[in-house]
């Protein structure tokens, strides 16, 4: 059974607790390291100790690795060394340019939102490599998409975070059918008017903790839900932290 939050009542624990995400930032380091087939792949490596595992974090559509520069260090705050990673499919977000994105053109490599799962899979490779540790995967839109596929077979994967995730790769992939053997932890969420879709998407997945979080306002689509212009940030928020609470 789908798990879905009460949107009012996550606003009424925010108002009696005064819950805060201040957190300071953490270093970043910019890394890369290879995708299957040559290309490049930048990261963001904001690295808290060698004894956490990994978050890998994934963009959505015509972005970079900057759509988590306001958000990865709250995710380490977590308990996570993260991973931000520029896939091949993307642009230029917070003003950081997709590095993987250039190098995959420069190699003529093709982009499409299909052959990004590659570069998710070899940042799950280098993550799994640096702490032995099984690697929380954090997708938006068509890499909360490739996510979920992914973890449905890669036994690197422990809990998946998708963002907004869809039917988005036309008669290449129905990802209903793909994920329907999915049975890690899993938490989804999306702007308000997705929210229906993204259900019915995830509806045959076994995954015996199966939450799907559903804005009181009409939110935002992709990861973006969670930074600070977003007016109902913080119920997000508050949303994965109940998550995390079942997961850890």
């Amino acid at each position: 059974m789908i798990k879905l939050f009460s949107a009012a009542f996550l606003s009424f624990t925010f108002t009696f607790f005064h819950f805060d995400l201040q957190i300071n930032s953490k270093p970043v380091e910019k890394i890369s390291f290879p995708s299957s087939d040559g290309v490049v792949i930048t990261a963001d490596l904001y690295f808290v100790n060698d004894s956490l595992p990994y978050m890998v974090l994934c963009h959505q559509a015509g972005y970079s690795r900057g759509e988590y520069a306001e958000t990865a260090s709250k995710f380490c705050h977590l308990g996570y060394n993260c991973l931000a990673i520029d896939a091949r499919s993307g642009g230029e977000v917070n003003g950081v340019k997709n590095e993987t994105a250039l190098d995959a053109a420069k190699k003529k490599k093709p982009t499409t939102y299909l052959d990004a799962e590659k570069d998710i899979i070899a940042a799950i490779d280098y993550a799994y490599s640096k702490s032995g540790k099984k690697v929380f995967l954090i997708g938006s839109s068509y890499s909360a998409s490739l996510a979920l596929k992914i973890a449905t077979t890669n036994k690197k994967v422990s809990t998946v975070m998708a963002f907004s995730p869809g039917e988005y790769f036309g008669t290449k992939l129905k990802l209903k059918e793909a994920i329907s053997n999915l049975t890690v932890p899993i938490f989804v969420t999306s702007a308000k008017d997705e929210a229906q879709d993204v259900s019915t998407l995830i509806g045959d997945v076994k995954s015996k903790v199966k939450s799907q979080f559903v804005p009181s306002s009409k939110g935002k689509h992709g990861s973006s839900c969670l930074w600070k212009d977003n007016p109902g940030y913080h119920e997000y928020w508050f949303a994965i932290m109940m998550f995390m609470k079942q997961v850890k």
